[in-house]
């Protein structure tokens, strides 16, 4: 370590493992390239991180080191909005670098020689129709598709004409193209999971200078940034960003020139122009950008309250803002997928990037690359393209109706699974698994992506030419527009919305997007179901991605340096295995420290047993039991008597926390508990946390005491802070293993197993069938007795990191302090096992003070009301000092 330097824009004394932190991650953004830096929770990371980080970049282009300035050629997109993109001129579009021959041309059709047939006869009375002969002429032409041709088709190599192009005469476009010279530079990108660990981050950052001497700005989704209260009241994420979309392609302005569709039929060519009222004065937008800059960091409240006030939309305000910003923060997604930043416009190039809470990023980096479309939506598109192709066929050229026969064969193909037993029954041949397809025809079964392709028989489509038909002919919006009239003329009150038609068309083009990856990365997941009132065959199809790191290295590869932060990172050898193989162990940069928190201000006990001496075993096979469920609720009633303040109770999912209080309830623990403290439960809507958590604090304040029913993975247990009296004590109730019984999750452990093998390529033929059904979980059980190392480790750390994470809500700074209960006998030390205890995995802070073993409740109970005696005999102390 070089010497230490200083960073005075700290806002407080720095403690000395904050000065390690800061010194470490000011050295490995020097040195570039990947790095891990693990600080416990509550020790000030964001503060630290803050603090060195935007230090370095003062630093940096103070120096104008010439290695870390832009090249002199302009980097990154344009920072243009999607309603401005989609209707400007843009000849150049590649839909796939590696396959560039694809690229398409079109030709504007300028006459119909056919006459357009009559739209919807009535059964009864043909002459009887809603819409005229002349009106239905004039609508439907929107839905016709331009002639496609691809250049393989054709020597010509005429350009596509999009639908109409903005009007370059307006007089608020003026600076809307092009990068200005503040983009220059290197940024800091900092990115967490959540919208609530991003607006903590931006509190964190106004307690510096920093907040006001740099750029900053804040990324967010449309359903967290949109102000169109039209929009909003959808609620649904995916209809927010369709309905924002469809509102900027659709277009109302005066005619501009006439184009002939046939016989006296004559539409307007139309300017476009934005529909969305937020969006209408370009003018705004800019002046949102400047007004954002001049204020101190705001954060996704502040941004939306300041587009409200200046009536213009915060969202695409703030992505005009990214280009010039020191500190672009975002969330997880808006960053580690590519897609989404390019149509951000994002550019890594020369910067740092700095991923937050990463204890689970390989995982979360699988999950954005899934893809999934389900039978309903597989009917809908099939339905939706057969009735496009009846009602246009004459009219669309050759190019256009093999595209669309195409779609129709693979949708066809799609739904093959779902129509009969053979898939299931083909996968099985010769396999004994011990679950064969007639004992359990609603299962699922994994396949490799070859072996899906050629079993549906459309391993001879070109799928990468079919991707850039869909992107280049606007086929989606065609046929969904098409579908949404159709409904609308029907009155088919159970018609979908063109949202919904939409989004089914985008999960189709993802699978399709998904079955073009490599054979290895990924497997096809097919889950079946049947409904036994209606009969019909439900289920899905879905692709797992399994390895991420060819993903991150397009991450790695753009950026200066990566940064991997985290409470708890531990086992770095599995994410290094993951996500960046290609670095040698010796080469990865990694720090950890300590914990501020006095090791006497924590009281982390393994209990083994209960009140009544029944032994704690929260396993799948013994949780539910009356017995166990019963003593857990009689610790409950002791615990809330010896525990001042409030209480956090962590359950493995919300499905037990209900079994354990619907039991505590009737049999009368519950009210037992409440004469003590008041029980607050997590609610399932993260719409409805914010309310529950408000009334646990307001309870806790009026000094009468609370108990917060919570559960491992949810809102409660990432990103939200219980201070002091918030949690004097947080309870685990048992190991939160994820479900043996999930397929998703046994193609990741059956992979993970085989990483770093000369037989990688396909490591479950050694564990299990290559095809299986997840017939529950002593089949997955199976899975993981043949794992010998990795996929082992895996899973156990999976569960511990859950733990880890969910603890460690309780510990916030120096002075604070809590009791840690691992409740269940696994936690425990016991000697006559060989294999180390769970508990090993725990942070080091934690792990040092465990005590692993107790002769019994008794003392535990003892040995917390020594603890909570000295800490108040100690708060009393200072109290009257001060």
């Amino acid at each position: 370590m070089t010497e230490k330097r200083e960073f005075p824009a700290f806002p407080y004394k720095p403690y000395s493992i904050q000065i390690d932190f800061m010194n470490a991650l000011y050295q490995f953004l020097d040195n570039g390239g990947v790095s891990m830096l693990e600080s416990p929770t509550g020790t000030g990371k964001s503060l630290s991180i803050i603090c060195s980080a935007l230090q370095w970049l003062i630093d940096r282009k103070e120096k104008g080191n010439s290695d870390l300035t832009e090249d002199s050629d302009k980097v990154g997109a344009e920072d243009e909005p999607d309603w401005m993109r989609d209707f400007t001129l843009n000849d150049n579009r590649t839909i796939d670098d590696d396959d560039k021959s694809s690229k398409s041309s079109f030709r504007l059709r300028k006459h119909a020689k056919e006459r357009v047939p009559q739209l919807f006869p009535n059964p009864t009375t043909e002459g009887d129709v809603s819409v005229s002969k002349y009106e239905a002429d004039l609508n439907d032409q929107e839905f016709l598709l331009e002639d496609y041709q691809s250049e393989d088709d054709s020597s010509r190599k005429s350009k596509r004409k999009t639908a109409g192009g903005f009007d370059s005469s307006s007089e608020d476009e003026d600076d809307e193209n092009g990068c200005s010279d503040d983009e220059q530079g290197p940024k800091v990108f900092f990115c967490s999971r959540t919208h609530s660990q991003l607006s903590q981050f931006v509190k964190e950052l106004r307690k510096t200078v920093f907040a006001k001497n740099i750029n900053v700005v804040c990324l967010g989704s449309r359903k967290n940034l949109c102000i169109n209260e039209d929009v909003l009241k959808l609620g649904n994420v995916t209809r927010i960003s369709e309905r924002c979309l469809e509102l900027q392609k659709k277009k109302k302005s005066q005619v501009s020139k006439k184009k002939n569709l046939g016989t006296n039929v004559k539409v307007g060519r139309t300017k476009a122009s934005c529909r969305c009222p937020m969006l209408r004065k370009h003018k705004l937008q800019r002046e949102f950008k400047a007004e954002s800059f001049q204020q101190e960091a705001m954060d996704i409240e502040d941004l939306v309250q300041l587009g409200r006030e200046m009536r213009t939309c915060p969202y695409y305000g703030s992505r005009r803002m990214a280009p010039a910003a020191d500190l672009v923060i975002l969330p997880y997604q808006s960053l580690l997928s590519k897609s989404s930043r390019e149509s951000l416009g994002l550019s890594l190039k020369k910067s740092v990037v700095i991923i937050d809470e990463a204890h689970n990023l390989a995982d979360t980096l699988l999950s954005m690359h899934d893809a999934k479309i389900t039978v309903s939506q597989l009917d809908d598109i099939h339905c939706s393209i057969e009735s496009y192709l009846g009602r246009f066929q004459n009219l669309l050229g050759a190019g256009n109706r093999r595209y669309i026969q195409i779609l129709l064969i693979l949708t066809r193909a799609l739904l093959k699974p779902f129509t009969s037993d053979t898939i299931l029954n083909s996968v099985n041949v010769g396999l004994d698994n011990g679950h064969p397809s007639n004992s359990n025809p609603c299962g699922a079964c994994s396949m490799a992506i070859y072996d899906f392709l050629f079993y549906l028989n459309i391993d001879n489509i070109n799928l990468v030419k079919l991707l850039a038909y869909i992107k280049e002919s606007n086929i989606i919006h065609k046929v969904s527009g098409y579908g949404e009239r159709v409904a609308m003329l029907q009155k088919d009150p159970v018609a979908h919305e063109q949202t919904s038609k939409l989004t089914s068309f985008r999960a189709f083009s993802d699978m399709l997007v998904a079955l073009t990856n490599n054979n290895g990365d990924g497997r096809i997941i097919i889950s079946r179901t049947s409904s036994s009132t209606s009969g019909q065959q439900g289920g899905y199809i879905k692709y797992v991605m399994l390895t991420g790191a060819k993903l991150f290295s397009e991450v790695v590869d753009e950026a200066h340096a990566v940064i991997l932060a985290g409470g708890t990172l531990q086992p770095i050898e599995e994410t290094r295995e993951r996500l960046f193989p290609w670095l040698q162990s010796n080469q990865l940069q990694f720090f950890s420290c300590s914990h501020i928190v006095p090791p006497e201000s924590i009281m982390p006990i393994a209990v083994s047993h209960g009140p009544s001496g029944q032994s704690f075993d929260f396993s799948h096979s013994s949780r539910s039991s009356t017995a166990m469920i019963q003593e857990l609720g009689l610790l409950m009633s002791n615990l809330v008597a010896v525990v001042p303040e409030g209480v956090i109770v962590f359950f493995s999912s919300f499905e037990y926390e209900t079994q354990v209080h619907t039991a505590w309830s009737n049999s009368g623990i519950l009210r037992r508990i409440i004469k003590k403290k008041r029980v607050f439960r997590e609610p399932r809507r993260n719409t409805e946390v914010e309310a529950v958590l408000r009334d646990y604090k307001e309870t806790i304040e009026s000094e009468r005491g609370a108990i917060m029913l919570a559960v491992v993975g949810g809102k409660v247990s990432e990103g939200i802070n219980f201070s002091d009296s918030m949690c004097r004590c947080v309870v685990m109730v048992g190991l939160p293993y994820p479900s043996p019984s999930d397929i998703e999750l046994l193609e990741r452990i059956k992979h993970i197993e085989g990483l770093g093998d000369s037989d990688s390529a396909k490591p479950s033929v050694t564990l299990v069938d290559d095809s299986y059904y997840s017939g529950g979980v002593q089949a997955g059980f199976g899975v993981l007795k043949s794992c010998k190392r990795r996929g082992k480790e895996y899973y156990e750390n999976l569960c511990m990191k859950a733990v880890n994470q969910s603890i460690g809500r309780a510990i916030r700074h120096i002075k604070d302090y809590a009791a840690i209960l691992l409740v269940d006998g696994r936690y425990s030390n016991d000697p006559s096992k060989r294999t180390s205890p769970p508990s090993n995995k725990l942070p080091k802070w934690i792990k040092d003070r465990l005590i692993y073993s107790t002769k019994g409740y008794g003392d535990v109970h003892r040995l917390l009301h020594q603890f909570f005696k000295h800490k108040n005999i100690e708060n009393s102390y200072e109290t009257i000092q001060h």
